[in-house]
């Protein structure tokens, strides 16, 4: 338990790092996803899963 609230509390720290420290640019990207398909955020969603399970893989 205490593994995933380690992952857990990098994955905040991740990230609150472009909200703290380009806002309007983090305001814009999120504005740009916004206007996405359910299609395209569900690839990109994907894609981001995908990633993250083979980064997993590699370094544990």
């Amino acid at each position: 338990m205490q593994t995933v609230l380690t992952t857990f509390a990098l994955v905040l720290v991740l990230e609150g790092i472009m909200p703290f420290l380009a806002p309007a640019r983090w305001r814009e990207t999120v504005t740009r996803i916004g206007q996405l398909s359910d299609g395209q955020i569900r690839f990109l969603g994907l894609g981001a899963i995908l990633v993250g399970f083979i980064l997993f893989q590699v370094f544990s």
